[in-house]
């Protein structure tokens, strides 16, 4: 089966849900944000309720209403991907079918987490999920949150669904990860920052980011150097933005984000319990990690 290979586009970033001061759901800030990532950072797409868009913490009923907001403000020019993925195949069902009917252009469905399921419960909930669903589906693999890695062959078996297109790859193998782009034609999208233009070199397209919300034009410039063949280029852009690659995780990447951008003047507001808000400490190395990536804060 032949998929679009770049489903997503070349660059996402999974965007953090803004917040009021009083902890509740920023709508107008999450229309903003979003036309900075489309339009200033250069993404593709957005994913929409993701971890960094501390989805544990969001009711369902916030989920639907940040993804109409989102959609309407960059659904024009931009994928926009939501977060449904949960450790239960039902509920992930039913996000699914209202992220359709908010609009979504994708889903990104993570591998079952806490209840630990063996890989033909992994297939099945993946594959059931899929058989639900109008929309094409990103497969997140994440091991060191969901505590159970997609193995190989699940991957390549899930990938004869042809709603099945993409993966986000935050496993941290790329040998597993180049024996699945062998055998498949599922779009790899590094969900490590710091680990995209490896992934590239093997067969990825793009990155799914964090530090995104700061360094997408230099991802974006990355990837295309790369595609483009002057590798040079890719890996002079790499080495500028690894230490805001990397630098966004010294602490959760949704503290950091909403630290930064708090700092900058745009749309995040805190976070919410049981994340904390950064410290004074982690945000100035905040800034001097940017400000060695060549970005102010």
């Amino acid at each position: 089966m032949t998929h679009d290979p770049r489903p997503f586009g070349r660059l996402l970033t999974a965007m953090v849900t803004p917040f009021a001061p009083d902890g509740s759901l920023d709508v107008e800030g999450a229309a903003k944000l979003a036309t900075y990532l489309v339009d200033e950072q250069r993404n593709d797409a957005l994913v929409v309720s993701g971890t960094t868009g501390e989805s544990p913490t969001t009711t369902d009923a916030e989920k639907e209403t940040l993804l109409r907001a989102v959609v309407d403000a960059v659904g024009d020019r931009a994928r926009i991907v939501a977060g449904v993925g949960t450790n239960n195949t039902a509920h992930t069902i039913e996000l699914a079918h209202a992220a359709e009917k908010a609009g979504a252009h994708g889903l990104l469905v993570v591998t079952p987490y806490y209840n630990k399921p063996p890989q033909a419960g992994v297939a099945q909930h993946f594959l059931t999920v899929a058989d639900a669903a109008g929309l094409p589906v990103m497969v997140y693999d994440i091991p060191h949150r969901a505590g159970t890695a997609i193995a190989t062959e699940t991957m390549c078996r899930i990938a004869e669904h042809e709603r099945i297109v993409a993966v986000k790859d935050a496993k941290g193998d790329l040998t597993a990860s180049s024996w699945v782009l062998s055998r498949t034609d599922l779009a790899y999208y590094s969900g490590d920052d710091a680990a995209t233009l490896p992934l590239l070199s093997i067969g990825g397209v793009g990155l799914v980011g964090t530090s995104t919300h700061f360094t997408g034009v230099l991802a974006k410039d990355m990837i295309e150097a790369f595609e483009r063949g002057d590798n040079a280029a890719a890996l002079a852009l790499h080495r500028r933005a690894m230490p805001l690659f990397t630098g966004i995780f010294r602490a959760p990447g949704t503290m950091l984000v909403k630290a930064g951008l708090n700092a900058s003047g745009r749309p995040a507001g805190p976070v919410r319990s049981p994340l904390v808000e950064a410290t004074a400490d982690e945000l100035a190395q905040l800034r001097t990690d940017a400000a060695a990536a060549g970005i102010g804060l």
